[in-house]
């Protein structure tokens, strides 16, 4: 049986993201429309339901200070905004969520460059299993990322192509939906 997930034990698992430029927030779900969830999260106006901590690279960044969206280009606020998104993003299949989570903690989204990697995998993807335990069956997983094949392994399909939130030319992302709660967790490159 497995124990519920506690405030430390999240804490522990966004360590994943110690050397990455990522952000990590989750929200109540408040709207059937989920999107308007993630956009809440874009604009950095909700906070994590249970209290526990979230990872904001911005937070005390003059571009956030001027720009609550910051580094966020748009965030989907109408039907038709709604729409668009939803086209940029695919449902992730359940097998792939857990190397994709551990990717978005690797700077350059890519595996095969990490020295040591294998002996690293490990910790990485134990702390990537505590993160989506937060998410009961059901949560469906959605990602601005192209892959190939039906079920991706993203440590031998490194990111190549993606469909940018971002001011940048370059971020990746997942986004974890269910009942209760919406999870973005978002890699940006800003080179």
């Amino acid at each position: 049986m497995m124990t519920e997930l506690t405030a430390e034990e999240w804490a522990d698992a966004l360590e994943l993201y110690e050397y990455s430029y990522t952000s990590v927030s989750v929200a109540r779900r408040e709207h059937e429309e989920w999107w308007l969830d993630a956009a809440a999260i874009m604009r950095g106006q909700t906070a994590d339901p249970r209290g526990w901590r979230s990872l904001d690279p911005d937070e005390d960044e003059d571009a956030r200070r001027d720009d609550p969206l910051f580094p966020f280009a748009k965030a989907p606020a109408t039907p038709e905004d709604v729409a668009r998104f939803r086209q940029r993003v695919t449902e992730v299949p359940w097998s792939s969520v857990q190397s994709l989570v551990v990717l978005l903690g690797i700077p350059g989204l890519d595996a095969a460059k990490v020295p040591e990697f294998d002996h690293h995998r490990p910790e990485m993807e134990r702390r990537a299993r505590l993160i989506i335990s937060r998410f009961p069956n059901g949560t469906r997983f959605y990602s601005n990322v192209g892959w190939k094949a039906e079920n991706p392994d993203f440590y031998e399909q490194p990111v190549r192509l993606t469909d940018p939130f971002s001011r940048y030319g370059w971020d990746a992302g997942l986004i974890a939906v269910n009942d209760a709660e919406v999870e973005m967790i978002w890699y940006f490159d800003p080179t």
